[in-house]
């Protein structure tokens, strides 16, 4: 798993590469985002595009991840997502607890702007 951290009109997009599971990514996943809050920025964006898979692992961190955000007073919204992901969070049920948009353009344009 790699992330490259980016920002785009004040969101934080960090965008995966490789595979999201409890072996691989999970701690690297938890420990950026945990970074990025405590840098002060608390709007979130994961984009998934190059995530092929995920297990459980990678699921509960994406709900720590969004807590973590969510207690500093923002928010995580996920972005296209593969057809598996999509599958995963739907039978599990987490497609209820994410924003989860299909372009990084629209994620983007769906957190309000700032003051």
């Amino acid at each position: 798993m790699q992330i490259t951290e980016r920002t785009v009109n004040g969101i934080t997009v960090l965008d995966l590469h490789g595979r999201l599971t409890i072996t691989d990514g999970a701690e690297l996943l938890r420990d950026k985002v945990a970074s990025v809050v405590f840098q002060g920025q608390n709007n979130v964006l994961l984009n998934l595009k190059d995530v092929p898979y995920m297990d459980s692992g990678g699921l509960g961190q994406l709900v720590r991840c969004s807590v973590a955000v969510s207690k500093a007073n923002g928010g995580v919204k996920l972005a296209e997502l593969t057809g598996r992901i999509t599958d995963l969070l739907t039978m599990t049920r987490l497609v209820t607890v994410f924003d989860v948009y299909d372009t990084e353009a629209q994620a983007l344009a769906s957190f309000s702007p700032k003051p």
